[in-house]
């Protein structure tokens, strides 16, 4: 593997862990949005990631999408002086676990930094690399 490679391949995973990080960004700031009870709740956004060229070593990750990773139903919430209350005083809220979602930020603060590094190593063994071809 080529160093090239070893920036390709780190960047595909800064890009996945960005997104991760976006998705989880809009969670948390939907985890107390309300909504009638005939509307459906704020659903949970999760990122599918998959191999490119897996087992070649040249390939890194891709966001194959995201999905809805909660149900539409989310939890049902007596406050009957919300202005969304229907007739018995119930507010559909989403089913968001806003402490699983603080954990999965610092997984994918983590996984992006990680690739960070890996892209700055890179460039000072290339840049090291340069220096010695060049005599200095």
């Amino acid at each position: 593997m080529t160093i090239f490679q070893a920036i390709g391949i780190a960047g595909t995973g800064a890009t996945v862990h960005r997104k991760w990080l976006d998705a989880i960004s809009d969670n948390i700031a939907n985890v107390n949005t309300a909504r009638p009870t005939n509307e459906a709740a704020y659903q949970e956004k999760r990122v599918e990631v998959e191999a490119v060229d897996y087992g070649a070593g040249t390939g890194g990750v891709k966001v194959a999408g995201v999905t809805a990773a909660s149900s539409a139903e989310g939890r049902l919430v007596f406050e009957p002086d919300h202005p969304y209350a229907d007739e018995e005083g119930y507010v559909r809220y989403p089913d968001v676990d806003l402490g699983s979602q603080m954990s999965q930020m610092i997984m994918a603060q983590r996984g992006y930094q990680a690739n960070l590094a890996v892209v700055d190593r890179a460039r000072e063994t290339y840049m090291a690399a340069l220096r010695i071809g060049g005599g200095a």
